[in-house]
């Protein structure tokens, strides 16, 4: 990992890494896909209350090679699972890597055997219990996994246990809220238990209720306070008076609650104290499935850690200064009660993660006088970026740039959804210059703008989609994404450059499939490029792909290159691979990489070589050289001046892989703009 992510102004409360060889991709790529989305966040839910965990990946392109790095301590806590196996025991390069692991006292390793030679590693790895994947069964891996591995984060994150410690237990304490009528309640009440009891879940969690016999108060009183609530929502259970008391004693002393939903047949009145948490529904016959229980239990483990890492992570960015220091922090967006109770305390500034909640649904926090807001957003800044036009030069990066960023694919989706919710937010104008692929950055950004137009009940700018000829020739595709998107996309389609206009209709595709054709591709995209810079007022450039794209130059690098000649402001997030981070390394190393190089582009690129001699006849080639020496001479100081940032945060956004940390950076040079 970048050695400049050492080079913490801010730096996370918890950070997760995954490693693997490659040769065992078959078995760790379920795994991997069930807990990453569990732990991070999910791109097709682009609201939903997920961990956001910042996950890294260490594998390699072919099962000879190791990572080209040991993961970094770059949280206060971090957390390495090392899928151990015969290719990793067997493999001489792969066994020195993981056995020489260094060690801190900020890295927990879990090892995580998937087949039985995989328990014989030493050195690093020397008398670590492992988890025993192979012996998940198949049809309740996925669950399985993410129970035992988030089991490993919340041990280390959030119970820790000192080596003199040994026989203190790390099981998270379930409290079973159920109506004692009728069957159902108490019915898959008991059958958790006794799953819990009889199988090894009991190494993870303890499960408690009421028992005949027993005070309902002097239980309450004795185990909520360090439970986490599994309200199992029968028929009767609304209406149960102990059964409310149960909740509301959990929302008091701020515990986490997961509502297993399991109606027969009517509920006549959800109980409001009930909500704003997570809700698992499963059928109400009985017995419940192996499978059910799996499910309850991991969101009920899930909810736990994210209740905690929220806390935790809202102390973090009050510590550096993104929210005020005398605001309340809470785990979920607040509720009536809670505002009440923290205004008797004097406490009206409340401070919640993100993302934020509709804005009819915050109403009722102004009619309390509550000022409620996230690390990101406060109502007040719904007009702050109203003058600004940003444009956003973004694109994915390769599978091998994965490998050296140890990001996954999806981390570029992300980023560039929260860029499009928080400027578009601030009634920022976002530019856009992408094509109209299924599944493609336009459309991601496109969903996000939305969704968030639903969430603040208001009119917002658009969002412009600069096309180049003969991207938009395809009359039915664009329709039917102007259909779609009408009220939040419009599409700014640039004519062929005069030069290159000769002999060609504007009106008929032309496939790249020659110099000839792909140069007259690289002066249309050069012209919609150099006409959407000059509209704009300041430009994000992340990511950008090295090698099959159209024109004349990584289209990324040629957006900067014209960024730079206009002299407007340019954000640079380097660490997330690709043409920006290439660039970055020179700015910050003088670290050249041989992709800005014409022999390396030509032995990459099919066709690239004649595109380049055509190109050259007529003064409008890439120069790389040039490019290179532009680049070597910028200053941190001249970049973050521009865009209202102080030279070590415009620094961090060049070096953090953290997406909130370069929002954050972003929004407040943006903002310091405005008041400029």
């Amino acid at each position: 990992m970048d050695k400049n992510f050492m080079d913490n102004r801010f730096s996370p409360y918890l950070a997760v890494f995954f490693v693997w060889n490659p040769a065992d991709a078959a078995l760790v790529n379920p795994i991997l896909e069930a807990v990453g989305n569990s732990l991070g966040r999910d791109k097709n839910r682009p609201f939903s209350r997920g961990l956001n965990i910042p996950l890294f990946y260490f594998s390699s392109q072919n099962s000879s090679e190791t990572p080209d790095s040991y993961p970094a301590s770059i949280a206060d806590r971090n957390i390495i699972f090392i899928f151990a196996s015969v290719n990793t025991m067997g493999r001489e390069s792969w066994s020195n890597f993981i056995e020489s692991f260094p060690k801190d006292n900020s890295i927990y390793i879990v090892p995580v055997a998937i087949d039985k030679n995989g328990l014989n590693h030493g050195g690093a790895l020397h008398g670590l219990n492992c988890i025993r994947a192979y012996e998940w069964s198949d049809e309740n891996k996925d669950y399985l996994a993410i129970l035992n591995l988030a089991h490993e984060i919340y041990r280390f994150g959030f119970s820790p246990i000192a080596s003199n410690d040994a026989g203190k237990k790390s099981s998270i304490n379930i409290f079973l809220s159920h109506a004692k009528a009728g069957d159902t309640g108490r019915l898959h009440a008991e059958e958790i238990k006794r799953f819990i009891d009889n199988t090894n879940m009991n190494r993870f969690f303890d499960a408690n209720e009421i028992s005949p016999g027993f005070l309902f108060n002097e239980e309450i009183e004795k185990h909520i306070p360090n439970s986490t609530l599994l309200a199992i929502e029968s028929d009767a259970y609304s209406s149960r008076y102990w059964c409310q008391r149960e909740i509301l004693s959990a929302k008091s002393f701020n515990r986490p609650i997961v509502v297993m939903n399991c109606l027969d047949d009517f509920e006549d009145r959800i109980f409001p104290a009930a909500s704003n948490v997570p809700r698992v529904h499963v059928s109400s016959d009985t017995p419940m499935s192996t499978r059910d229980i799996l499910r309850v239990l991991s969101a009920t483990i899930i909810e736990t850690i994210r209740h905690s890492y929220s806390i935790q992570c809202l102390e973090k960015y009050r510590s550096a200064g993104w929210v005020d220091s005398d605001c309340e922090l809470v785990a979920r967006p607040p509720e009536i009660r809670q505002v009440i109770a923290l205004k008797s305390r004097g406490k009206t500034k409340i401070c919640y993660p993100e993302p934020p909640i509709y804005l009819d649904e915050a109403g009722w926090h102004r009619e309390l006088g509550a000022d409620t807001f996230t690390p990101l957003w406060n109502a007040a800044d719904q007009n702050r970026l109203v003058s600004m036009r940003v444009g956003i030069s973004i694109s994915e990066v390769s599978e091998h740039n994965c490998f050296v960023n140890h990001q996954h694919v999806d981390h570029l989706i992300l980023l560039a959804q929260d860029l499009a919710r928080h400027l578009l937010a601030r009634s920022a104008t976002l530019l856009y210059g992408g094509d109209l692929r299924p599944n493609g950055f336009t459309e991601f950004i496109l969903n996000e703008a939305a969704i968030l137009k639903e969430r603040v009940n208001r009119e917002l700018p658009y969002v412009e989609n600069h096309l180049a000829w003969p991207l938009y020739i395809s009359e039915q595709e664009i329709v039917s994404w102007r259909a779609q998107y009408r009220r939040i996309m419009r599409t700014i389609e640039y004519n062929i450059p005069d030069d290159v206009a000769s002999g060609l209709s504007k009106t008929v595709f032309l496939p790249p499939n020659s110099a000839k054709n792909s140069y007259v591709w690289s002066r249309c995209l050069t012209e919609m490029r150099e006409k959407s810079i000059s509209s704009s007022t300041h430009r994000i450039c992340v990511g950008g792909k090295l090698f099959g794209y159209k024109g004349k130059m990584p289209g990324v690098l040629e957006e900067i290159k014209l960024t730079l000649d206009s002299e407007n402001p340019l954000f640079l997030l380097g660490a997330f691979g690709g043409v920006v981070g290439d660039v970055c390394k020179i700015i910050l190393n003088n670290e050249i990489s041989e992709h800005f190089s014409e022999a390396w582009q030509i032995s990459h690129n099919a066709g690239y070589s004649d595109l380049q001699e055509l190109a050259r006849t007529f003064g409008h080639d890439c120069n790389y050289e040039s490019i290179v020496d532009t680049i070597k001479q910028l200053k941190i100081a001249d970049l973050s001046e521009r865009v209202g940032l102080e030279v070590f945060e415009y620094q961090r956004l060049m070096t953090s892989p953290f997406i909130d940390e370069c929002v954050h950076l972003i929004l407040k040079g943006l903002s310091k703009s405005v008041s400029a």
